[in-house]
């Protein structure tokens, strides 16, 4: 199989280029065009099959419902030959063809998504999709207490939650699955020194369940919940980990549906009952669920929320 990075041919790797360019404009005719194109040249591309998969999806939901099966014809031949799944082509297929139950992002896509993503995460985040998701928690977090004994900023990626958080923060931990990230985050520096006290390389469910009881104050997570499946583990983990009246703050994309859906997009929403309902069960007060855009896509503003849970004194 071709290098996740290139298919091994320069004029495969442009034509795949420019429909990855097509498809983020939202011109999805031209990205099934220029993905075939580039899969003529190298059929055993498994990325210009998962988004020729991505472009047909759009194009069914525009009209075209014949292109569903198309789409998933797709991803299955991304899936055959990326059988470990680093593109995460397996929840697409599942959301296409369900068999049960929601499909879920394999930690394997994941890491090797933010390891080659680390290099132009910051500069395509912030100035391509006008990423402002750390800016919106910190404005969301209560004036008091000033400052916070220990935070944790889960999935932490580059840093860039750190940054926003580091002058209300005694000591900051960082958590990333991807070794690329933390890597960028190592070499960040806050007043001439490192700006983590400590990095960890886990996933942060994983991580959560790991860490002692009761032995956070506040923990922050942007734009992370759009990979996560199981908001209930995610958020007991939370509840866990924090002090009574301790704080966590998170953003998530957010739809008008129910529960979680993972959309064409590859991101999971959460519907705001069943976030507000999953957090009281995992014993956490709903402080503030504000509407907010973190983020654009295809020019166009993303339905979220900034979300603030305390800690129940119980």
């Amino acid at each position: 199989m071709a290098s996740h990075l290139s298919s091994g041919d320069l004029l495969a790797d442009r034509r795949y280029r420019y429909a990855e360019a097509c498809l983020a404009d939202g011109d999805f005719t031209g990205a099934a065009d220029l993905a075939e194109q580039a899969l003529e040249i190298a059929p055993r591309y498994a990325p210009a099959w998962l988004l020729l998969g991505r472009a047909r999806e759009a194009l069914a939901a525009e009209g075209a419902p014949d292109l569903r099966d198309a789409a998933a014809r797709a991803y299955a031949h991304a899936l055959a030959i990326d059988p470990g799944d680093t593109l995460g082509v397996r929840a697409h297929l599942t959301r296409l063809k369900p068999a049960g139950g929601l499909p879920v992002l394999s930690a394997a896509h994941i890491r090797a998504l933010f390891d080659g993503y680390a290099p132009r995460f910051e500069r395509h985040l912030v100035e391509g999709l006008g990423y402002v998701g750390p800016q919106c928690i910190r404005d969301a977090l209560p004036a008091d207490p000033e400052r916070f004994a220990i935070v944790l900023d889960l999935g932490c990626g580059t840093g860039l939650m750190g940054a926003a958080i580091r002058d209300r923060a005694e000591h900051l931990v960082g958590i990333d699955v991807s070794p690329g990230m933390l890597t960028r985050a190592r070499d960040r520096l806050w007043r001439d020194r490192p700006l983590y006290d400590r990095l960890v390389e886990d996933e942060v469910i994983a991580f959560l369940a790991g860490e002692p009881q009761g032995s956070a104050d506040l923990c922050l997570a942007a734009d992370v919940l759009i990979y996560v499946a199981d908001l209930g583990a995610f958020l007991a983990g939370i509840g866990r980990i924090l002090r009574p009246g301790g704080l966590g703050a998170v953003t998530v994309q957010s739809h008008d549906g129910a529960g979680t859906v993972l959309g064409p997009d590859g991101r999971y929403a959460h519907a705001d009952r069943h976030l507000a309902d999953t957090a009281a069960a995992a014993g956490l007060d709903l402080v503030a669920l504000r509407p907010a855009s973190i983020r654009r896509e295809a020019g166009r503003p993303v339905p979220g929320r900034v979300v603030v849970l305390r800690r129940t004194a119980a």
